[in-house]
């Protein structure tokens, strides 16, 4: 009897008519069990497209933004350029509120660069001498609170550190300018006869404060992704701890320490109410780091925008649109260099 099926089985496979039932409708609605039949393929798929469609809707947006951006520079610096009575790229002035316009980006975009690369020179060495000290050396009862002090100072408005620089830290660096120009004087970027106040060396250092804890917090973080196998390799082969991270740590945490510098440049390139407190607002192109005087691009926005007609505001946005091609550039030669370390993103996957 074991041999054959039973009529209730034999009546479920058939219709009231005697032909098959498909294999699908024999159990009513239930769905079959096993084979994936726990979440149902349409809802599981529907989920996974809206995911996938709103991840590549919001990366889409952020190339429609800059190109937005671009646009609106573009359309809003043309009449200006085309009033331009001089080289808009190398003439150093700036008069784009007379008669006949006169002005060029040559001595702003100098004075924004100078004071980007002073201030990452200052600056990179020292975070990452914190940043090595709060991950490999510091006790955690130490890095723990010193750590969070430096994203604090991260968050601190740039109007704060302005007002610091113009305010207190301006004095300090005069006496310092007086002592470099008394030894150092042979050197041009240390010399001239004074004054020796808003300067470039002011505003540079006030940006390297400014800038620290960003390549500090970002540069700690790819040094704590250090796998421990590498540095345990390393001092198991009897490296000190110096050679240690020279070997193992540094060149793992390399493509982040560039990105983290990148950042901070890009920060440094942008700043406004700092640079416009700290500097001498001249148009000059000059290599003395000490006399008062230099500018920047967004200094000079932030310091003529309100007196300008429209010729004059034309010609800021595109001042402003020179600084946003800079910027770009400099984010994607960063990202360049980084997708070029084919070994770092090996060793992270």
């Amino acid at each position: 009897m074991g041999d054959y099926p039973s009529r209730s089985a034999v009546r479920r496979s058939t219709g009231t008519d005697g032909s098959p039932i498909p294999p699908d409708q024999r159990h009513g609605s239930r769905p079959p069990l096993g084979g994936g039949g726990g979440l149902p393929t349409k809802a599981r798929f529907s989920m996974e497209a809206g995911f996938r469609g709103l991840s590549t809707a919001a990366g889409a947006m952020v190339l429609v933004i800059i190109v937005a951006i671009a646009i609106f520079l573009v359309s809003k610096a043309v009449p200006a350029l085309s009033a331009n009575t001089e080289n808009f790229l190398t003439y150093k002035t700036w008069f784009p509120n007379e008669a006949e316009p006169r002005f060029g980006i040559a001595a702003l975009a100098f004075g924004t660069l100078l004071t980007s690369v002073i201030a990452l020179i200052v600056a990179v060495p020292i975070a990452l001498g914190i940043a090595l000290f709060l991950s490999h050396y510091a006790p955690r009862r130490l890095a723990t609170p010193l750590g969070f002090v430096i994203d604090l100072l991260a968050a601190v408005p740039s109007v704060v550190f302005g007002l610091w620089g113009f305010a207190v830290f301006s004095e300090p660096v005069q006496d310092f300018s007086v002592w470099l120009n008394k030894y150092f004087g042979w050197l041009p970027i240390f010399g001239g006869d004074g004054p020796f106040g808003r300067s470039i060396l002011l505003g540079s250092l006030v940006l390297a404060i400014m800038v620290l804890p960003i390549i500090t917090s970002l540069s700690r973080e790819v040094f704590q992704q250090t796998p421990g196998m590498n540095e345990e390799a390393a001092l198991a082969l009897g490296a000190t701890k110096w050679e240690m991270i020279r070997t193992a740590v540094l060149p793992y945490g390399k493509p982040g320490v560039i990105a983290a510098v990148m950042l901070g440049l890009g920060r440094a390139l942008g700043e406004t109410i700092a640079l416009a407190l700290t500097l001498g607002t001249t148009f000059t192109i000059s290599a003395n780091l000490i006399q008062s005087g230099g500018n920047s691009i967004a200094a000079n926005i932030a310091n003529t925008f309100g007196e300008a007609n429209a010729t004059g505001r034309g010609a800021l946005i595109a001042s402003g649109l020179v600084l946003f091609a800079i910027t770009l550039v400099v984010n994607m030669a960063a990202r360049a260099i980084i997708y070029r370390r084919r070994e770092f993103r090996d060793s992270a996957a």
